[in-house]
């Protein structure tokens, strides 16, 4: 595994190669997790593909050229991601590629999906939130009250803390969930990218229509993973979609939200060897 930075006007973007195949696969990790999220996989498709796995926005190693409040308030759009990973992907003389997302990195999957499937080989996206986020992410993230009242808690030492805990006496997040988020909001930098995160992906919001024509008409092998434990983005959630797409797998993995782990590995190497 080497790691790299691709730099442009909007970001310095540090990533991981690992695997030599000849086919591309673009990773995309769950929040609070790095661009080696997937280096599980190296093992047993690594003579398939090659892996490009990113610190996405607000993780590790990956900094925006300005990371300013205001900066982060007014957002990024579809097609600055789409504008971005194409540039990436000249840059590394990529042509056709997959995608993989696990959770948060389910979003920026789609997005790219949506936008120029007529370069994507296959879909695959593990606790897919871009299915459907729930009404805690929306309320904070396209909300203007709920985006003030994110921003006043999140940039105070200790209020976050205790809205997590009214969240969770009030059922509106789980025991799971509690942990997760918990575990992430230690630091004034933690607290920051966990706003950011919210908000400056807040445009990032999945078109079921336009998917939906970009899989079936591309043919796009597409893979559904879920945990059948896992409380935050449960099986259910892709009740209504998934029957649409034409080119579907879905695997259920006997597993809560944290799943990127050996069975999901065999699981999803059966699908793709």
């Amino acid at each position: 595994m080497t790691q790299h930075y691709f730099e442009n006007d909007l970001v310095n973007l540090h990533y991981y190669k690992f695997g030599d195949g000849p086919k591309a696969m673009l990773c995309f990790h769950g929040y609070g997790m790095h661009g080696k999220q997937f280096k599980l996989l190296e093992g047993s498709l690594g003579e398939k593909y090659t892996f490009y796995g990113f610190d996405l926005f607000f993780h590790k190693e990956t900094k925006l050229k300005d990371q300013s409040l205001a900066t982060i308030q007014k957002g990024i759009t579809k097609k600055e991601l789409v504008d971005l990973i194409e540039e990436f992907c000249r840059y590394e003389d990529i042509n056709r590629f997959s995608v993989i997302g696990y959770s948060m990195g389910s979003h920026y999957a789609t997005v790219v999906t949506e936008a120029i499937p007529e370069r994507i080989d296959e879909f695959i996206i593990a606790a897919p939130s871009s299915l459907n986020p729930g009404r805690l992410i929306a309320f904070f993230s396209k909300n203007k009250t709920g985006n003030r009242i994110l921003q006043k808690f999140a940039l105070h030492e200790k209020a976050l803390i205790r809205m997590l805990k009214l969240f969770k006496g009030l059922h509106i997040i789980n025991d799971q969930d509690y942990k997760i988020l918990y575990s992430e909001i230690g630091t004034a930098e933690l607290r920051f990218n966990f706003y950011a995160c919210f908000v400056y992906l807040r445009f990032f919001e999945t078109d079921e229509e336009k998917l939906l024509k970009a899989l079936n008409e591309q043919n796009i092998k597409s893979i559904f993973i879920f945990g059948k434990k896992d409380k935050s983005f449960p099986p259910r959630i892709g009740d209504k979609f998934i029957p649409k797409v034409k080119n579907a797998e879905v695997v259920l993995l006997d597993e809560g939200h944290e799943m990127i782990k050996k069975d999901f590995v065999i699981a999803l190497t059966s699908l793709l060897s």
